[in-house]
């Protein structure tokens, strides 16, 4: 039983891995067979990488999946987002966060809308609750920077560069993002 156990964590932690870097499915999938000693296609046909999710924002589905047949509502909030429709997009996800209040996603989405309408009030409040949701949430902590470069509290917006320096290890979009904002701001207070 406890060999079963470790084996099993060993081949989710391998998977997790070889999911990180990239690894094309079917080379993973036959390196777990050789290990496992069963043919390559059993392996295929057994393990796949949905076992093993990194996190929402990764793994598969993540950039093809058809939201609208998950949520519709989460899709018609994404379509509000893209064409400037705030109050749309704040109607619609808060319809979807009905149905996942534990989504830190759709409390930043949220967030983002009611910040382009110059209401900061609620979106520090869901910004701050996308990040209760989600520590390590980098649109979360980039779009709280950028608020707080609004509001005039360089300081709360370089905690939240060096939160997204702690979590992206290597470089991101969103660290790229508030930085640039930092700078941005820090050249027109010195005027």
């Amino acid at each position: 039983m406890t060999r079963s156990i470790a084996i099993a964590l060993a081949l989710g932690a391998l998977v997790s891995v070889l999911a990180v870097v990239a690894v094309p499915q079917a080379t993973w999938q036959a390196l777990i067979a050789t290990w496992r000693g069963t043919p390559a296609r059993v392996a295929a046909a057994t393990i796949t990488i949905e076992d093993w999710p990194i996190c929402s924002t990764m793994g598969p589905g993540a950039g093809d999946t058809d939201w609208a047949q998950l949520d519709p509502d989460f899709a018609d909030g994404k379509k509000a987002l893209a064409a400037g429709d705030w109050n749309a997009a704040i109607t619609a996800l808060k319809l979807a966060a009905l149905r996942d209040p534990q989504s830190a996603d759709i409390q930043n989405y949220i967030g983002y809308a009611y910040r382009r309408l110059r209401n900061l009030e609620l979106a520090f409040t869901h910004y701050r609750l996308a990040v209760a949701l989600n520590p390590r949430h980098r649109s979360a902590h980039e779009h709280l920077g950028e608020a707080y470069l609004v509001q005039g509290d360089l300081a709360k917006a370089e905690a939240h560069l060096v939160a997204l320096e702690n979590i992206c290890l290597i470089p991101c979009v969103e660290h790229g993002d508030l930085q640039v904002a930092i700078m941005a701001y820090k050249k027109t207070a010195a005027r």
